[in-house]
């Protein structure tokens, strides 16, 4: 006789996808939210000289700028309403998150669950808010002093450029996080990875061919080429071999009674993820990095000696740069943990239905055993997460070729392919099970 789970395995195939008409639904308002925010990448902010800002770009071509600009899909040298994209709301998420950790009264509103969170989202959108501000008018700032063919990039600066340049990225930044969140709710996988991810992939033809282009002129040789493909491909193999990577500890339930039956003695395992944190690191790193950066490299040439100094320490593949980056991504990679994994509520979880690790007293010894064990896990996630990123920014700007066969970029690709892939594998799952309890039911009546 074949079991349930059997005959869902069996009926999980295009065919049980095509009568999945909600998961349908939730795919194509993805596809259509992702097509508008492609859309707001190709609508320019007021009083910029296009061909100005062109010849700009082309002086930053193969700088840290190329990285940020892959991130907004091509926004930030269109220099659009969502120039900035989404980091603002990331950043904001991050001091939060910080601010979550350390205050207590946030810490006590995080724990009031469905009220405290909303509580929270609403202060992540004030800050949203104040941090697009300060970068708009920090960039407005820098737009001004930027020219290129004998033109400036700003067709009237002063104060009324300044003011319509912060209310434009406000309002596309705010609009961009209104869009992640309708996904989330309403599409297939989180919204605002899709859309960091949606402007990687948008950038990835254009690369390819520039990529190309400088093998066609002699710049790079076709033998490096070749090499640097065959690295995107085993990077990618790397990252999902030590995504799906995990932990498993044996747990085990006693013989027990739940109301009037006895439960016999089972065991189980608890899966520790080597990377727990997921590809938040590499993003939040990115963009706290992100704003020094740029104003750096937007000021160094009317600025003062320092800040080309800075620029230059900051520059792709330089030792600051690679150290800074390197110490957020170890930060995030542990805050994040600690975060999305608690061993004490694990532990008492554990207790409280009777589970326990062989070897340790359930309590504060399972709790410290876990803790142990996700720590070492954790320094090996976040020395890949490193190496994942850091190797290629190296070849990168050695020989340089575009940013977007970088590291972070092939992370966050491969990262949220899988994420997505796995929620819409779940609503299949769910989508099946229905139709499996519909027919019992069926089955029920007619008996």
């Amino acid at each position: 006789m074949v079991s349930a789970a059997e005959q869902l395995a069996a009926n999980l195939n295009f065919g049980a996808f095509s009568k999945a008409t909600e998961l349908k639904k939730r795919i194509w308002f993805t596809l259509g939210a992702l097509v508008i925010y492609r859309f707001c990448t190709y609508v320019p902010l007021p009083g910029i000289d296009p061909v100005a800002l062109e010849q700009v770009f082309q002086q930053f071509q193969g700088g840290l700028l190329n990285m940020f600009n892959t991130f907004s899909g091509g926004a930030l040298q269109r220099m659009s309403i969502i120039a900035l994209n989404i980091m603002p709301y990331i950043s904001a998420s991050i001091i939060m998150q910080l601010m979550t950790s350390m205050h207590p009264k946030l810490e006590q509103l995080k724990k009031e669950g469905e009220r405290g969170r909303k509580k929270i989202n609403q202060y992540t959108r004030y800050g949203t808010v104040l941090l697009t501000a300060v970068q708009g008018y920090g960039l407005a700032v820098g737009l001004e002093g930027m020219s290129g063919g004998g033109s400036g990039a700003v067709l009237d600066p002063g104060l009324f450029f300044r003011m319509t340049t912060v209310i434009s990225l406000v309002g596309g930044t705010m609009f961009l996080m209104w869009l992640g969140e309708q996904i989330t709710a309403r599409g297939v996988g989180n919204g605002i990875s899709l859309i960091i991810f949606a402007g990687i992939v948008a950038e990835l033809p254009r690369a390819l061919v520039s990529t190309l282009e400088l093998g066609r002129q002699g710049a790079i040789a076709p033998l490096i080429i070749m090499a640097i493909l065959l690295l995107a491909i085993a990077l990618i193999f790397w990252i999902v071999f030590m995504e799906r990577a995990q932990r498993r500890l044996i747990v085990q339930y006693p013989k027990r009674q739940m109301g009037n039956q006895m439960m016999q003695a089972d065991s189980s395992h608890l899966p520790l993820k080597l990377n727990t944190a997921g590809v938040i690191p590499p993003i939040f790193a990115s963009s706290l990095l992100f704003m020094p950066v740029t104003i750096a490299q937007f000021s160094a040439d009317g600025g003062p000696e320092w800040m080309g100094t800075v620029t230059a320490l900051l520059g792709q593949g330089q030792p600051l740069y690679i150290a800074f980056y390197v110490a957020l991504i170890v930060f995030f990679s542990f805050f994040y943990t600690a975060i999305v994994f608690n061993p004490e509520d694990t532990a008492d979880n554990l207790k409280r239905h009777g589970g326990f690790i062989p070897g340790f007293r359930p309590g504060v010894r399972t709790a410290e055993h876990l803790d142990y064990v996700l720590t070492r896990l954790t320094v090996v996630g976040a020395a890949y997460l490193s190496v994942v990123c850091v190797i290629p920014e190296l070849l990168v700007s050695n020989l340089a070729v575009p940013f977007y066969l970088g590291g972070t970029s092939l992370l966050i690709v491969v990262n949220v392919t899988m994420d997505t892939v796995g929620q819409i594998h779940s609503h299949l799952m769910a989508h099946q099970y229905e139709g499996l309890i519909k027919k019992s039911k069926l089955r029920g009546g007619r008996r």
